[in-house]
């Protein structure tokens, strides 16, 4: 019985450390080949860094103005070209109690950049029912429940610099 666990254990940390590499457009070569958004509109950009993920990589639940884009993976981006003015980017996670939002106003012809990271009420949710279960996850919602963001994602606005940097290795998702 040992054995059977010493292997399993040994897949499962090989299996762990593999990280896939993803295989879309980077956004320079993306943003060279359509160029600029056309007149009258803005192009928003949202994306996830790099980062270990885990064995199954789920795709987060990002919307602009309540239509959903493509499942945002760890190392991609997603961009649509929306008119000018209000819109809302938002995000919702299956059983979690809470959706994030960020309200931006889009100037025509501008690009807005938007970094995806955990939330720290996420990160509390997730380590409370790691720890504790379904009894751990219920605490934690009630002790986060007044949080300034309530949903399981922060979205920070990103000057176009930094951007391209942060962005030069990740990949357009699928």
């Amino acid at each position: 019985m040992s054995l059977r666990g010493a292997v399993l254990l040994v897949v499962l940390v090989c299996l762990s450390g593999c990280v896939t590499e993803r295989s879309g457009v980077d956004f320079n070569a993306m943003s060279q080949k359509i160029g600029p958004p056309k007149a009258g509109y803005a192009r928003i950009v949202v994306f996830r860094e790099k980062a270990y993920a885990g064995i199954i990589d789920q795709g987060w639940d990002v919307k602009l103005d309540g239509a959903p884009l493509t499942d945002l993976k760890t190392g991609t981006y997603v961009y649509v070209d929306r008119p000018a003015g209000r819109h809302q980017l938002s995000a919702t996670e299956s059983l979690f109690p809470g959706v994030s939002q960020r309200d931006f106003v889009a100037e025509s012809g501008r690009t807005y950049f938007f970094l995806g990271r955990q939330s720290e009420r996420s990160k509390t949710l997730n380590s409370m029912a790691a720890v504790g279960g379904l009894a751990g996850a219920v605490v934690a919602a009630a002790a986060t429940s007044g949080n300034e963001n309530p949903g399981p994602l922060d979205f920070f606005p990103m000057d176009e610099a930094a951007a391209r940097n942060a962005m030069a290795d990740l990949r357009l998702a699928p």
